[in-house]
């Protein structure tokens, strides 16, 4: 049997320093060196920000179609919240097995993309509503001062910068059970949490990595959605 592989890792990070990418490839050479498999290629895909896009996932998959070889995902596991790369794999009609879930067939993808699209609409429409009802309380979202340097510089416009403000308030709300649920695992300090954060690989709202401050202002944000 011929094989290729698939591998995922969170950010950039992880992808320079092997985090992530040494525990995926033992479970592929397990899976390999069981089934006296060949394996043809793999592929790393290093997942940033919000893309849905999946490159290397596309290049994986075409390559098992026109070897005939079965695709080997490594984790399947966080990638079943994406209903892009689910999408992908269902349509793409190509034999496959995921180590972290040997049960995973092509009925199950289809189901966990259908739930994946119903839980992205879900926090799109509690994000909006969230803002919407701050809103209605008289609530002025955003720092007043955050846009004063872009001003002075003649680099921005109202629009633009009433976009940015909406854009890291919705982020806020995004990020707010993720913040809650780290202090609830006893990582309360702002350092800690930029670190978590930072090796969960979620962005900023900018795409960047997390500093304390950042997390400090994500913090105020929330706060004042709550006045």
């Amino acid at each position: 049997m011929k094989i290729v592989s698939y591998i995922r890792v969170s950010s950039e990070k992880q992808g320079r320093s092997g985090l992530g990418l040494e525990a995926q490839q033992s479970a592929i050479d397990a899976y390999a060196a069981a089934n006296a498999a060949e394996l043809v290629a793999s592929f790393v895909e290093v997942e940033s920000g919000r893309r849905n896009d999946r490159p290397q996932l596309s290049a994986a998959l075409k390559q098992a179609k026109l070897t005939g070889s079965r695709l080997v995902i490594a984790k399947l596991d966080r990638l079943s919240r994406n209903a892009a790369f689910l999408l992908n794999l269902q349509e793409a009609k190509v034999d496959f097995v995921a180590c972290d879930n040997a049960n995973a067939t092509p009925l199950t993808i289809g189901i966990l993309a259908l739930v994946a699209q119903e839980e992205a609409k879900a926090i799109s429409e509690r994000t909006k509503a969230a803002l919407a009802a701050c809103k209605a309380r008289g609530v002025r979202l955003g720092n007043p001062n955050g846009t004063a340097a872009i001003k002075r510089a003649n680099k921005g416009n109202s629009a633009s910068c009433a976009r940015q403000r909406e854009r890291a308030n919705e982020r806020a709300i995004e990020l707010e059970e993720v913040l809650s649920d780290l202090r609830n695992s006893g990582i309360t300090t702002l350092s800690a949490q930029a670190s978590e954060l930072n090796r969960r690989g979620i962005k900023t709202v900018r795409g960047g990595l997390w500093h304390p401050k950042t997390v400090a202002n994500v913090q105020k944000r929330l706060d004042a959605s709550m006045v």
